[in-house]
């Protein structure tokens, strides 16, 4: 499957998640039905795998976690908040970067159409 085609079932499934639980829960409970609809899709899914930094030729986990990791290439980042924020969008550029990862997703479940609560982002 391509990445396009990838990125695109992930949109669909989000869509399918707020359409059912709408906008007001914890992150945590978007994550958790988002990673059930994408693995019913037949994706391989990480929840929270961490994402250490390389200094100086050293592994250092610093406590960055991915909230799901999609065919180990697209990072999804996922929010419930007012608005996404620049650090919002700084944050999956940096996971992409860290974890040289192609696409990433920003999804923000805290908005009436959830269309209007996702970026895309490329490293």
């Amino acid at each position: 499957m391509d990445i396009n085609n990838t990125t695109g079932q992930i949109v669909d499934a989000a869509m399918k998640v707020h359409t059912a639980l709408g906008p007001g829960l914890l992150e945590s409970a978007y994550e958790a039905c988002l990673a059930f609809e994408l693995k019913k899709r037949g994706f391989r899914i990480e929840r929270q795998n961490k994402m250490p930094i390389e200094y100086e030729d050293v592994t250092i986990d610093v406590g960055y976690r991915l909230d799901l990791l999609v065919n180990n290439e697209v990072v999804v980042e996922l929010k419930a908040v007012a608005e996404i924020a620049p650090i919002h969008e700084a944050q999956i550029l940096s996971y992409l970067k860290l974890g040289d990862k192609p696409i990433g997703l920003l999804i923000n479940f805290n908005v009436k159409r959830l269309k209007d609560g996702i970026k895309r982002f490329a490293n």
